[in-house]
């Protein structure tokens, strides 16, 4: 099957497959990211070795997994081991048989599953490394899995024999708008670019919840067959993906919930109040991996003190789901065809939108011609109560200019209203006030459509629409 996007992630194998030194590549993102689909079809029947971990499997049933992909990668009889250590000495034993003179890509996929309990397959994959392949220039070394956490305590930041042993780590993450286009294309289902916005702010990008879309309706009645029907696909799907990328999912969920019911983001010590969890290690475990899965942003206040550092869910999926579907017996199988124009889904749509402008920061510094400009991005928040302002995104340039972004979602070009005019100069008054800055500040404003030209919108300095977003 045909890739669609991914062009650095292809690139990147592309150089590591030519390499001329033993490399070992750590693949990790949410489930359902396509990551096995990417690693698969990239090297199209050609990988050397490949297995993948049981979900739930046993040790016993595990090794026998191992030993019958060793017969399929390799020909010969069943040589199932006993332990972890016999069967990565299988697995040398079969490649040191094909000499050096070629390149051997080795994909051993959801090892997270392989781990059980007391199993050894850490020590094994371990000795496996050090001891033989990483003195081998021929050895290209993939390991995958789902389980985020699994994959940045064990591979990434293990400390003791995998300790910076991983010469090269990818992060998958969900298409952009772009990638979602193509993909859909390719599908053949076909939208117009408002309604690939919205389905990207349900479904975020990810391409296993897009080839669920069925052909024959129109993007809100997929929703409502997918999420709203008592038997949809993916009304289960969101316990599903915490459960299976974390361990302990119950209190990363806990932080994505409490992020999900303030829009405008929490600092960690407000993170600390709503959750009820306790400051330390443990929390800063989880906010890293929430970040690595690309489910929350942790984005630098414009003031620079780090307590007021923003944490926001970012996840188009998770808000969904938590905003529409958690806790909500389905009722009516039609919910969402039924209030497309209720106040309820506008005010979603409003934040879902400045999500995915979030997600697409550099298609904006492309669009107002400033992605060779030395620039920072980041958020602000005023220290006042009232009138405060908050500012979802900015950019810092090295010219002496500051962007401050507002993102607006509407069905046509936007107008701004005098009492709209009135809350932006505040909002830039405040932002001069409190930060000082001798920086110009000119105001962008993102929207679907463009703004319409009226006796208000001289205010704005520079806009950007949905279809720059889509470059």
């Amino acid at each position: 099957m045909k890739i669609i996007g991914r062009d650095k992630e292809k690139a990147a194998l592309k150089q590591y497959v030519e390499s001329e030194v033993p490399e070992f590549l750590a693949v990790y993102g949410r489930r359902r990211i396509g990551k096995t689909f990417l690693i698969r079809e990239y090297f199209c029947g050609k990988l050397d070795f490949y297995v993948t971990g049981l979900a739930n499997g046993k040790k016993e049933d595990q090794l026998r997994a191992w030993g019958m992909a060793i017969k399929d990668s390799f020909g010969g009889r069943d040589e199932s081991a006993a332990n972890w250590l016999d069967a990565f000495a299988i697995l040398k034993s079969k490649l040191e048989k094909q000499g050096k003179s070629k390149r051997k890509v080795l994909f051993i996929d959801e090892a997270p599953w392989m781990d059980t309990p007391k199993s050894g397959f850490l020590t094994a994959l371990e000795h496996f490394w050090n001891g033989w392949a990483s003195g081998r220039p021929d050895v290209f070394l993939i390991v995958c899995g789902s389980s985020t956490s699994w994959v940045v305590k064990n591979i990434l930041k293990d400390k003791g024999g995998l300790h910076n042993r991983v010469t090269q780590r990818m992060r998958l993450l969900p298409f952009t708008l772009n990638e979602t286009e193509a993909y859909l294309k390719e599908k053949e289902f076909n939208l117009g670019r408002y309604r690939i916005c919205e389905a990207h702010m349900i479904f975020g990008g990810v391409p296993y919840y897009l080839s669920l879309l069925g052909k024959g309706l129109s993007l809100p009645q997929n929703v409502d067959a997918l999420c709203f029907d008592d038997g949809g696909s993916l009304r289960g799907e969101f316990q599903e993906v915490y459960s299976t990328l974390f361990r302990y999912s119950g209190n990363y969920i806990g932080v994505v919930t409490a992020l999900s019911s303030k829009t405008k983001g929490l600092t960690r010590d407000e993170i600390i109040r709503e959750t009820g969890l306790a400051s330390g290690g443990g929390l800063t475990q989880i906010m890293e991996e929430l970040e690595l899965c690309g489910f929350i942003r942790a984005y630098p206040n414009y003031s620079m003190d780090d307590n007021l550092c923003l944490y926001q869910l970012t996840d188009p999926f998770s808000l969904f789901h938590l905003r529409f579907i958690r806790g909500k017996r389905p009722k009516n199988p039609h919910f969402w065809s039924s209030n497309l124009e209720s106040p309820s889904l506008s005010a979603w749509k409003g934040y879902a939108f400045e999500q995915v402008c979030l997600s697409h920061s550099e298609q904006i510094k492309q669009a107002l011609g400033i992605a060779a400009i030395s620039t920072e991005m980041s958020s602000w928040r005023s220290r006042r109560s009232s009138p405060g302002a908050q500012i979802d995104l900015l950019f810092d340039r090295k010219d002496g200019i500051i962007n401050l972004c507002e993102m607006k979602y509407s069905k046509a070009e936007y107008s701004i209203s005098g009492k709209e005019e009135a809350g932006l100069r505040n909002k830039i008054a405040v932002f001069k006030a409190e930060t000082r800055t001798k920086k110009a500040v000119h105001l962008t404003l993102v929207t679907t459509y463009g703004i319409v030209s009226n006796s208000h919108s001289g205010i704005v300095n520079s806009e950007v629409t949905l279809a720059d977003l889509f470059h």
